[in-house]
């Protein structure tokens, strides 16, 4: 049988071809430039926040706590009444590790009472935006939607106050509707300097009170006191409310204002890392 020719040449081709293709996996490609010699320009990726949980809303708030607020919760005779009142009932969320809240409500002889306390932890989704800054910019928005009066300052016996000088974060008028201008009975002219809608400089990173009396009807008047402050990436909001049942009787301000401040320090004092 005959044999076929052997070509040295085409062999010697062959091989270099072969070696050729795998050469091209090495070091060269552009898989490995991308990996530890691009570090140095890759960009940063911004901090996250403080915070990764928010508490259980309905067991921060101590029992005697909601007795100093609440006040009609003690006049329930009914145990168990007076045992659900106390527990409260959890905000509807879809996402507990994101935000939370609780709502009160007692309806005694003399007056309504309600209570909300609201976390929201915030997580920025942008690389470039740390969870704070962005927290930052949500408290803000909440900020401007309460419409503080352009003499808002950050402290309720501040000596700014005192002096009249505006706070130059404040960037609304009592002219455009503002809170302290809500109602007539809860004008200006008709509200402390020290009990008015204003920043606030002892809590949290930033904060805010605000204070809204509002009429029912033709009957009672309702107020309404809000706290909002930001801890690092969580926001919390408090609301605290009083519908008298007696026409002519109004809510103190001072009393509920005090009582709102003094539940926000112990919520910021229970959240934790």
């Amino acid at each position: 049988m005959q044999r076929k020719a052997y070509v040295p040449g085409v062999a010697a081709l062959l091989a270099a071809l072969l070696a050729g293709c795998t050469g091209s996996s090495g070091g060269d490609s552009p898989t490995d430039d991308a990996n530890p010699g691009d570090a140095g320009t890759a960009s940063a990726v911004a901090q996250p926040g403080k915070y990764r949980t928010l508490p259980e809303p309905c067991g921060v708030v101590s029992q005697s706590t909601l007795d100093a607020l609440l006040p009609g919760i003690q006049q329930i005779t009914d145990e168990d009444q007076r045992a659900k009142a106390y527990e409260g009932e959890a905000t509807l969320t879809y996402d507990t590790d994101r935000k939370v809240g609780c709502r009160w409500k007692v309806e005694a002889t003399d007056a309504t009472e309600y209570l909300s306390v609201d976390f929201e932890r915030v997580v920025s989704y942008d690389n470039a935006v740390s969870d704070d800054s962005q927290a930052q910019q949500l408290f803000a928005q909440t900020e401007e939607k309460a419409d503080l009066p352009v003499t808002a300052t950050s402290s309720a016996t501040s000596d700014v106050e005192e002096s009249g000088t505006a706070s130059p974060t404040a960037t609304s008028s009592p002219a455009a509707g503002g809170s302290a201008s809500s109602s007539p009975s809860d004008s200006a002219s008709a509200t402390p300097t020290d009990l008015q809608p204003r920043l606030l400089d002892d809590l949290g990173d930033e904060a805010f009170l605000d204070d809204v009396l509002s009429s029912s009807g033709s009957t009672a008047q309702q107020r309404k006191v809000t706290v909002a402050f930001r801890t690092s990436n969580v926001i919390v909001t408090i609301e605290y409310e009083e519908q008298p049942t007696s026409i002519g009787v109004t809510p103190d301000s001072k009393e509920m204002q005090d009582n709102a401040r003094k539940l926000a320090s112990q919520l910021d004092g229970s959240l934790s890392g």
